[in-house]
């Protein structure tokens, strides 16, 4: 998600400001559904492992 559509959606959601230098998001877990925790985790991973893997368990 850009950050630029995420402070219009929910400025909540930004992460502190000694921590923008990262691309970081601030999420309280409750307050997301179960998609939308499912899809934080997967893109999260997804930016960590070689595309080959995410490939392979995601079907790209």
């Amino acid at each position: 998600m850009e950050r630029a559509a995420l402070a219009a959606s929910d400025p909540e959601k930004l992460p502190e400001p000694s921590d923008e230098r990262f691309d970081w998001e601030r999420a309280r877990l409750a307050e997301l559904d179960t998609g939308e925790r499912a899809k934080i985790v997967t893109e999260a991973w997804r930016m960590v492992v070689p595309k080959r893997v995410a490939a392979a368990h995601l079907g790209e």
